[in-house]
């Protein structure tokens, strides 16, 4: 197939004129789709296709987004397919990647411009998966039509997956493309995130996925496999884990921020979490009680920060020492029941709750709370 060869620093990719009936034989579709009584099966993903899971994940979280969405979604690209005379149909470029170093011939003189030899894998669709299953269901219903249409496709081969699951974030960072904490599961593999941040995302990953966090599971990906009660979003607790690592950024530099250094983050969180628990008692994941809502939640991970700035405790015996620590917080547990919570706690907005909680979780503890050090990360919680 012609293509032109493209040059940007160290990077080469092609522009690729794709003849519709071509183009639908060499994609992988990661996400089911849906049109009138008709529907476009997904491809089996294997478990070492990074890339190829967490574009599905975004296509189908665990609100059914995809059955329902993507749906009308489709329709619509369906619809302008075929109502479009004048105007182009897909005017916009589709984004294709093969990890394969594909073979570009030169035409003559025409240096950027040759033959390319497609991969013998199919391709991985980094963006327009929706425009291509509307071509699909459109190429059903009207063949002669869907033979005459040209797909432009951007086209990046030889790559890793890091560079893969890169190209995705920077094309879907915008909030109504892509959901904020499916940005947290990036934060690590993107060469442009800022240490501190993919630091905090290791920490978050560690609280969802090791078996002894008291969190495990219960933080919500959007995306995630456990049909367990989700107490608050990976976007919420990213937050408040950035805010803390923020606040000791410079002692974590001077020790290191490799895993390992991570890691013993996440044993303080996780012994804190522990201790918590323990001090509330028969209110810990209570729907009765807002102990484990997002509201408390966060105000206890300020307060985390708090003490673990305040003083330094060994690792074993840790939890124990903190829950005689938090001891008071069990003793006001009836301060936290649903009924009438929002009275005794007023405020204009959650962002104030949340600090006005953190400072009454302090003074219990007694702990000095230091409300001011951190500023807000990028990422903002969902309502």
């Amino acid at each position: 197939m012609i293509a032109t060869q493209i040059r940007q620093k160290d990077s080469t990719f092609y522009f690729v004129s794709y003849p519709a009936e071509d183009l639908l034989t060499k994609v992988r579709f990661i996400s089911r789709f849906y049109a009138e009584g008709q529907t476009l099966a997904s491809e089996p993903v294997g478990e070492e296709d990074d890339v190829a899971r967490f574009i599905g994940k975004i296509e189908k979280n665990e609100a059914a987004f995809q059955r329902q969405m993507s749906q009308s979604k489709v329709r619509a690209i369906r619809n302008f397919y075929e109502t479009a005379t004048s105007q182009p149909p897909i005017p916009g470029t589709v984004l294709l990647f093969t990890p394969e170093v594909l073979r570009f011939e030169p035409l003559g003189d025409l240096t950027h411009v040759g033959n390319l030899v497609a991969p013998a894998e199919k391709y991985l669709i980094i963006d327009g998966q929706h425009r291509l299953a509307a071509l699909h269901f459109f190429s059903q219903s009207h063949p002669e039509d869907a033979r005459s249409i040209h797909v432009p496709c951007v086209v990046f081969d030889g790559g890793t997956d890091d560079f893969a699951a890169e190209m995705f974030v920077i094309i879907n960072s915008t909030p109504t493309r892509i959901n904020k904490s499916h940005l947290v599961d990036l934060y690590e593999r993107v060469s442009w995130t800022e240490p501190d941040r993919r630091f905090a995302a290791r920490i978050v990953e560690l609280l969802y996925s090791e078996s002894d966090s008291p969190l495990r599971y219960r933080i919500n990906r959007l995306g995630g496999r456990s049909r367990q009660e989700k107490w608050l979003l990976q976007a919420e607790l990213f937050n408040e884990i950035h805010r803390w690592v923020k606040k000791a950024w410079p002692k974590i530099k001077d020790e290191g921020t490799d895993k390992r250094a991570a890691a013993r983050f996440y044993g303080q969180a996780r012994d804190f979490l522990k201790a918590a628990a323990a001090v509330w008692g028969d209110t810990w994941g209570n729907a009765n009680y807002m102990v484990t809502k997002p509201v408390t939640l966060k105000a206890m991970f300020r307060v985390c920060a708090d003490l673990t700035a305040e003083t330094s405790v060994p690792e074993e015996g840790r939890a124990a020492v903190w829950q005689e620590r938090l001891k008071p917080w069990g003793e006001q547990a009836r301060t936290f029941r649903m009924e009438g919570f929002y009275e005794r706690f007023p405020a204009k907005g959650q962002v104030e709750r949340v600090a006005r909680i953190h400072r009454e979780l302090a003074r219990l503890a007694g702990v000095q709370s230091k409300p001011g050090d951190a500023k807000p990360t990028a990422v903002e919680s969902e309502p």
